[in-house]
C-alpha cells in the first residue's frame, strides 16, 4: 500500500495504518510473533504522524492483535483461525409467521435504561450527531416559524424529496421528485411497498436469516413468507432464488438490496443485476431493503438494485434512521411505476411525515454534514467490529462460528446445537444484557443456536464487562447441556 493510497481513503489515518497491518496479516505478509516497525519507520515508509501509527497500534493491541513487549517494541499475536457461520437449506413451503410475543419481550428488553443494548441495531449511537441536528432544526425554525410546525403534504417536502431523487443519479438512475415518497421510517416504507405489491395469503420470498421486523410485517398483513437461504460471504445466490420461485408461487419478494440484516454479507453488483433480472423475467416485484447500504466497510457503496429494473419493478426502500437520527422517524419509498399507488397507502395509514423533521434534514444533508458524517460513522463502526469481534473469538474460541460483516451494526454468532437462544437471552437479561435470540429471524423456528449482537454502540468498560458475562453464559450453558 503506497503512501498515495492511505492519503485519498476517506477513513482516519490511523484506521488506514490498522487496515494496512490487518491486510498484510491476512495474506502473510506478517506473521505471528512477528515484530512491526518501530513507530519512527512506519511513520516515515507511510508519510503519517508518529502519534498516528501510535494510535493504530495501540487499537490492534485493544483488539488483542498485537501484543507491547517493554523496551522491545509491538509483536503480532497468534490469532485463531475465523469461522463463519454455516448457509441454510432451502425450506419444504411458505409459512405463516408468528413472532410477535418474542419480538416484543426483545424490544421491551431493550427500551429498559439499566440493560446494556446489545440487542438492537442502533449504529448512530456510536457517533450522535445531536449538537449539529439541533442547530439546524433551530436555525429552520427561525427561518421557518410557524410552518415548520404544521402538516406537509402526503408524499413528503418536495425539496428533501428533489435532493433524494438527485443522489440516486449518481447510480444512472433518473428518478423525480414525484417518484420519492417520505414515510416514517424505513418500517413504514417497506409495509407501504409490500402492500402496494401483493395481498393477504401471497407468498413473498425474504433471505434467511431476515430482519425481523420484515417477518412481523408479512405476518400483520396476513402474508406467507417463503425464505431463501443466503451465504454468510456473499449473500443471496440467484441459483437458490430460481429453485424457490420454480417451485412456489412467490407475489414478491424483500431482500437486504446490499448488506444484508443480520449476517452483515454484501451483495456484489453482479449477482444483484442477475436477480432482478431473473424477477422481471417472472414478474415479479422486488422491495429492497437499503437501509444499511451507506454503511458499508468496502471501497465503494453498493449499487442499488433499482438500476437494473427495466420493468420498473423494483421499489426502493430506506432511511435516516440506521445513519443520522433514528427518533426523527423520517424514511423513503423510491419507485415510479408504484408512487401512485404508495401515495394512496401513505395518506390512508398516516396523512404525512413530521415536516419540521423533513427540512431539518434536507439542510443537514444540502450543506454536505451528512457526507462528512457519514465518513465518520463508517469508521467509527468498523473499529467497533473489530474489537467486538476479536474480544469474543478470544472469550469463546471455537465454541461459535462468527460473521464478518462488510458493513452494518451487527455481528451473527452461529453456536452448536447445544445453545438454545431463547434461553441465553433469558439468563443475559437477569445481567441485564440485552441481545437478539436467533430464532426472531426465521419464521420457521430456525436458527434456535444463533443469536445476533450489536456493536454499534459507544465502546467502553461496560460493554467489555458486558461481553465477558455473555460468553460466559454461553459457555455455561453449553456445559451444563453436555453433562445431561
Amino acid at each position: 500500500m503506497t503512501t498515495s493510497t492511505l492519503r485519498e481513503s476517506n477513513t482516519y489515518l490511523y484506521q488506514q495504518v490498522i487496515n494496512l497491518i490487518t491486510e498484510m496479516r491476512v495474506n502473510g505478509t506478517l506473521q505471528a510473533g512477528q515484530k512491526l516497525p518501530s513507530l519512527r519507520n512506519l511513520s516515515n515508509s507511510l508519510s503519517v504522524s508518529i502519534p498516528t501509527v501510535k494510535q493504530a497500534y495501540i487499537e490492534l493491541e485493544r483488539q488483542g492483535l498485537v501484543l507491547a513487549k517493554p523496551k522491545s517494541g509491538y509483536f503480532l499475536t497468534q490469532q485463531n483461525k475465523s469461522v463463519q457461520p454455516k448457509k441454510a437449506r432451502l425450506p419444504s413451503k411458505p409459512i405463516a409467521v408468528s413472532r410477535q410475543q418474542l419480538i416484543e419481550d426483545v424490544f421491551k428488553s431493550i427500551h429498559q435504561t439499566q440493560n446494556l443494548p446489545l440487542g438492537v441495531a442502533n449504529p448512530v449511537a456510536v457517533l450522535p450527531i445531536t449538537k449539529t441536528l439541533n442547530r439546524t432544526m433551530r436555525r429552520v425554525m427561525s427561518v421557518m416559524g410557524d410552518k415548520a410546525l404544521f402538516y406537509g403534504p402526503v408524499a413528503g417536502y418536495e425539496p428533501l424529496r428533489r435532493q433524494l431523487a438527485f443522489s440516486y443519479m449518481e447510480y444512472a438512475l433518473t428518478l423525480g421528485p414525484d417518484d420519492i415518497i417520505i414515510t416514517n421510517g424505513a418500517q413504514e416504507a417497506l409495509n407501504i411497498a409490500l402492500q402496494s405489491v401483493a395481498k393477504a395469503g401471497d407468498v413473498i420470498a425474504v433471505e434467511s436469516p431476515c430482519y425481523f421486523g420484515i417477518l412481523e410485517l408479512i405476518e400483520n398483513l396476513g402474508m406467507l413468507a417463503l425464505e431463501v437461504p443466503i451465504c454468510p460471504e456473499d449473500g443471496l445466490t440467484v441459483q437458490d432464488l430460481q429453485k424457490a420461485i420454480n417451485i412456489h408461487p412467490v407475489k414478491a419478494c424483500v431482500f437486504s438490496s446490499t448488506i444484508a440484516n443480520p449476517m452483515g454479507c454484501v451483495l456484489a453488483d453482479d449477482a444483484k443485476q442477475q436477480i432482478v433480472e431473473l424477477l422481471e423475467k417472472n414478474d415479479i416485484p422486488l422491495i429492497e431493503d437499503d437501509v444499511y447500504g451507506d454503511l458499508y466497510f468496502t471501497e465503494k457503496r453498493g449499487t442499488p438494485a433499482q438500476k437494473y429494473s427495466k420493468k420498473g419493478l423494483v421499489i426502493t426502500c430506506s432511511s435516516f434512521s440506521k445513519t443520522a437520527a433514528p427518533a426523527y422517524r423520517i424514511g423513503w419509498i423510491a419507485t415510479h411505476k408504484f408512487s401512485q399507488k404508495c401515495v394512496q397507502i401513505k395518506r390512508a395509514m398516516s396523512s404525512s411525515s413530521s415536516h419540521m423533521n423533513q427540512i431539518t434534514l434536507f439542510e443537514f444533508v444540502r450543506t454536505g454534514d451528512y457526507e462528512r458524517y457519514l465518513s465518520q460513522l463508517r469508521s467509527v463502526l468498523l473499529t467497533n467490529k473489530s474489537r467486538m469481534r476479536n474480544k469474543l473469538q478470544q472469550l469463546l474460541g471455537d465454541n461459535a462460528r462468527i460473521s464478518d460483516p462488510k458493513g452494518g451494526a451487527v455481528l451473527w454468532l452461529e453456536f452448536d446445537k447445544s445453545i438454545n437462544s431463547a434461553e441465553v437471552f433469558q439468563l443475559a437479561l437477569q445481567q441485564n444484557i440485552s441481545v437478539s435470540p436467533g430464532t426472531l429471524f426465521s419464521p420457521s423456528n430456525r436458527y434456535q443456536h444463533c443469536i445476533r449482537l450489536s456493536y454499534g454502540l459507544p465502546w467502553d468498560d461496560r460493554v467489555e464487562e458486558g461481553l465477558n458475562v455473555f460468553a460466559s453464559i454461553c459457555l455455561k450453558a453449553k456445559h451444563n447441556t453436555n453433562n445431561l
